[in-house]
């Protein structure tokens, strides 16, 4: 009895880690929430080396915000699939772009234009967050490797996260299944 009871407490901590990697990741803001403005080093386009604020420009129109931590090819291909929706809408005036969070901007900035060449991404922008934490008020969680925001009329509509590793091509599509919730009726 005693034994068994040794070893259930041993193995306590090792199940809770697995019964909460089960769980989806949570992280961001939830459905109903406005997003606040945050600015960040823009690393590609005509405005590179800048520091933009996006969500202040995007104002009530449609916006993708991803936020992540690492250059992946799951998140290239979620890249290149923002990319080319907001190609598609422009009559929509579907906004998107990605923020990298990191705490040495300098060091990524240069990677993160290899990685959009090497994903072909030619509308979105892409640029550095100057803090691993991300913006403050935006409760991206340390865990989360991407999180993704559909946001319209200043309020967010959808919200994916997911942790290093979980982002695949099938979960790529369930993100993109949510773009017509911010576009205008046809």
């Amino acid at each position: 009895m005693l034994r068994t009871c040794v070893l259930l407490c041993a193995a306590l901590p090792f199940l809770c880690v697995l019964a909460s990697a089960a769980e989806p990741c949570q992280s961001g803001l939830q459905s109903g929430q406005r997003p606040g403005p945050y600015s960040f080093v823009v690393a590609t386009g005509a405005q590179r080396g800048q520091s933009q604020c996006f969500v202040c420009e995007t104002a009530d129109r449609p916006a993708v915000v991803v936020f992540a931590r690492e250059l992946s090819d799951p998140l290239g291909k979620l890249a290149v699939q923002i990319d080319k929706a907001v190609a598609e809408h422009k009559a929509a005036e579907l906004r998107g772009w990605i923020t990298f969070l990191s705490d040495d901007q300098p060091t990524l900035d240069p990677k993160v234009v290899d990685w959009s060449k090497k994903h072909s991404i030619r509308t979105i922008p892409l640029g550095v967050f100057e803090d691993a934490g991300g913006p403050p008020s935006y409760k991206v969680h340390k865990e989360a490797d991407v999180t993704v925001l559909f946001f319209v009329k200043r309020k967010v509509v959808a919200n994916f996260a997911y942790r290093a590793g979980e982002l695949t091509e099938d979960k790529v599509g369930e993100v993109m299944k949510a773009l017509p919730g911010i576009l205008p009726a046809k």
